[in-house]
């Protein structure tokens, strides 16, 4: 009987002081809160270091859109901000750049007035590398982009250099007739060339062009552009992807 009740006493004794040393200060600390420091600015190992240290657990985190020219290890941002009252053990992110450039379909520039054409690639971080102005018969394809070096759809990063043609309305002159611009874009070089034949004109130059996700022998561009007025036998430059 008195060795069982001294067993009873130690239990208690060992419960009472788990009590003391694991869950009373686990309980006065999920009470407490503590100032989030301000760790802008930092390289993020040594802003998780601080946080840590402060009791609470970084998490990181990127930025929604790649940023030029700046470090991808550098905290941009923190959430809570610097001097929020939280608890210890707190998740606070921690906003860096991306490493790489994100990449995104090109955007459909045809038919877009030549402005509205640049907004949208300036959303992308574009770069309008070159716009040439063909004429136009048609008041409605004036200052209407006309044509694009990147097709629609393929994956572009921020900083590409993309070309437009762009329509200049002139009065056409009936006794001289005009052809339009058959769209070859998509085609084989071979499809292209009967296609350009077809409508009573020439194929022109042909520039080859690398790349690795596009079929080859495809026309990527063609210069003038699709449903330019010409006139007849005039030559069609063709750009054609290669695989080599």
């Amino acid at each position: 009987m008195m060795k069982k009740a001294g067993l009873i006493v130690l239990l208690v004794l060992v419960a009472l002081g788990l009590f003391d040393r694991v869950l009373m200060p686990f309980i006065v600390r999920s009470g407490s809160v503590s100032t989030v420091p301000d760790v802008t600015g930092m390289l993020y190992e040594d802003a998780a270091y601080r946080l840590e240290r402060k009791g609470f657990d970084p998490e990181k985190r990127y930025h929604v859109k790649y940023l030029s020219g700046v470090d991808s290890n550098v905290v941009l941002s923190q959430m809570p901000e610097a001097g929020a009252n939280a608890k210890p053990g707190r998740s606070v992110s921690l906003v860096v750049n991306r490493r790489e450039k994100p990449t995104y379909p090109m955007p459909d520039l045809i038919g877009r007035p030549e402005v509205e054409a640049r907004q949208a690639l300036k959303r992308f971080d574009l770069i309008i590398d070159d716009v040439q102005i063909t004429s136009v018969y048609s008041r409605e394809e004036d200052g209407r982009v006309l044509s694009q070096s990147v097709p629609v759809g393929v994956p572009v990063k921020p900083g590409a250099a993309v070309s437009v043609i762009v329509g200049l309305y002139e009065e056409s002159d009936e006794g001289v007739r005009k052809v339009i611009v058959p769209e070859v874009l998509g085609m084989s070089l071979s499809q292209a060339e009967r296609v350009i034949a077809g409508a009573g004109l020439e194929r022109g130059r042909v520039r080859r062009e690398y790349s690795a996700i596009l079929v080859p022998n495809t026309v990527i561009s063609q210069k003038p552009s699709v449903s330019a007025y010409v006139s007849p036998g005039e030559k069609i430059d063709l750009t054609v992807v290669t695989g080599d």
